[in-house]
């Protein structure tokens, strides 16, 4: 790996944004917004940051819980925007924020939060070191200091998980 591609980027460097509009096969018989789809849009909000900060292949190695808040209509925008919380050798956290624009009230609320982690890998699947990741204001700093935070639950659990079946 080259030395310059592991010189350490700024938050704002990964940041993305993805716009869809919510269409009938994108819908429930009520007219709301699939879960599912959602989570998929998710995936892929969350992987343009990964990719833009890793300039590399990222694979999705988990998603933290996810609550809908609001429910989506046929009709509305949905706003996903996402960028690296932190990086850890070669995984990065990612979060994803979700917003619903009603263009025609000119309205927009938060619909969901995720906070996913990406793992940086070459064409032939094996890992790469990705590099740092600078925050530059305080609510990066924060997002940052909590993915740290968020990690340490996430390596408890597994660890409870693998003792729980031997």
């Amino acid at each position: 790996m080259k030395e310059e591609m592991l010189m350490p980027r700024p938050v704002r460097d990964s940041q993305s944004e993805m716009a869809e509009i919510v269409l009938p096969n994108d819908a429930n018989p009520l007219g709301a917004l699939l879960g599912g789809r959602l989570m998929h849009w998710i995936d892929l909000a969350g992987a343009m940051a990964a990719h833009r900060h890793s300039r590399s292949y990222a694979v999705t190695a988990s998603v933290d819980h996810i609550d809908f808040l609001v429910p989506v209509r046929v009709g509305d925008l949905v706003i996903l925007r996402s960028s690296v919380n932190r990086v850890f050798q070669t995984s990065m956290e990612v979060g994803v924020k979700v917003f619903v624009e009603n263009y025609i009230a000119d309205t927009s609320q938060h619909v969901a939060s995720a906070h996913l982690t990406f793992v940086a890998v070459d064409i032939n699947r094996n890992r790469l070191k990705v590099a740092p990741v600078i925050p530059e204001t305080a609510e990066q700093q924060r997002r940052y200091d909590d993915a740290g935070r968020r990690r340490e639950i996430r390596r408890a659990e597994l660890e409870r998980r693998r003792k729980a079946r031997r």
